[in-house]
């Protein structure tokens, strides 16, 4: 009887001691576990910040977002059914502008309105007599410009993007990268205006 009553005490001391181990295993993961999701959480919340920076960038730079929608689609929401053939084809809606004029038309309305960010940095780049940073031209241009968001990831890519068009050049100090405007050609107006035809006294 001893031996009987032994054998399945020690036989519950092993599973007393299975399920702490699994017990605490388990707990260890789901430790683990949220730990991984709050990175990805993190990761998650990055990417969208920086989705919406380069769709900022993308409308600072004068590139549509997306594509036109399907005038199919269009059409097939806008007639009413409460109207009559006779009111419905007297009261059509204005015929849309191609999208590319639309879009050039509001690309001279922004223009006119107010400059792009890319006009901002070129023109600014351009007026200073000495090298500057990304991080010096985007908080000069925040301060100058209180009623515009200016990120300065922004900037940084809008600079490369104009050094990509030679419009200006950047040079490396050490680990600092500056930008400068690049050199343009004296005029030939001036030259011209300076020789004056012999006879003309």
């Amino acid at each position: 009887m001893s031996e009987n009553t032994t054998h399945p005490t020690e036989l519950t001391s092993q599973y007393v001691s299975q399920v702490t181990s699994d017990l605490e295993h388990n707990t260890k993961e789901q430790e683990r576990v949220t730990t991984e999701l709050a990175a990805l959480h993190e990761q998650l919340a990055t990417l969208q910040q920086d989705h919406t920076v380069l769709l900022n960038m993308q409308q600072a730079l004068g590139v549509p977002a997306s594509p036109p929608e399907p005038t199919s689609t269009t059409a097939a929401t806008v007639p009413s059914p409460r109207k009559t053939p006779a009111s419905a084809s007297g009261t059509r809606p204005p015929a849309k502008k191609a999208p590319s004029q639309r879009s050039q038309d509001k690309t001279e309305v922004a223009k006119t309105a107010q400059p792009t960010l890319v006009d901002l940095i070129h023109q600014h780049v351009a007026e200073q007599s000495e090298p500057r940073s990304a991080a010096e031209i985007a908080e000069i241009l925040r301060q100058a410009h209180t009623q515009r968001t200016i990120d300065t990831k922004v900037v940084r890519t809008t600079l490369e993007n104009l050094v990509a068009k030679s419009r200006i050049q950047r040079t490396k100090q050490g680990s600092s990268v500056f930008y400068t405007a690049t050199g343009t050609p004296e005029p030939t107006t001036a030259s011209e205006d300076e020789v004056q035809p012999e006879t003309a006294a």
